[in-house]
């Protein structure tokens, strides 16, 4: 078993950085929704779905960041073209909405893609030790199990 400079099995590192990457792609194509869906929101629910999609846009935007960042701390190298993103990604594309309820049915079904996605990769880190993406997946997973169901609240279902 080989080390890495910061304690983790070198292989298992390679793994996890695989699967961040992933992660990744699913959460560029996720922030390109949330932007669509910014733009081109219409209707009575416009003023506050316009707020609260930029507010989603922009953490999603903050966790982008951070899953790059915690793929070069594995020693991996991060996704970064479109094309690698489409080809990873298995979140819903959603063009050209504007209606509220499908708006945020798109947040709920991508949400619902990521968290499997986390929860793979915590499965994951977890077996490796590694800290540092548990750490991450269990944040990320906590904020968005609460955004689906204030999701799933405003579209009157529950969990």
């Amino acid at each position: 078993m080989t080390l890495n400079s910061i304690g983790l099995e070198t292989q298992n590192t390679k793994t996890i950085a695989n699967d961040l990457n992933g992660l990744l792609a699913n959460f560029q194509i996720y922030y390109q929704n949330l932007r669509g869906i910014h733009w081109n929101i219409k209707g009575k629910a416009f003023f506050d779905l316009h707020a609260k999609f930029e507010e989603l846009y922009t953490d999603a935007n903050m966790k982008v960041d951070e899953i790059a960042e915690r793929i070069l701390t594995l020693g991996g190298t991060p996704l970064h073209t479109f094309d690698d993103y489409i080809k990873a990604a298995k979140v819903p594309v959603g063009k050209n909405i504007s209606q509220d309820e499908k708006a945020v049915r798109l947040i709920v079904d991508s949400l619902t893609e990521l968290l499997k996605i986390e929860r793979q990769i915590l499965e994951v880190s977890d077996e490796a030790s590694d800290e540092g993406t548990n750490a991450m997946m269990s944040d990320f997973i906590t904020e968005q199990e609460k955004t689906v169901w204030m999701m799933k609240a405003w579209l009157g279902e529950r969990v």
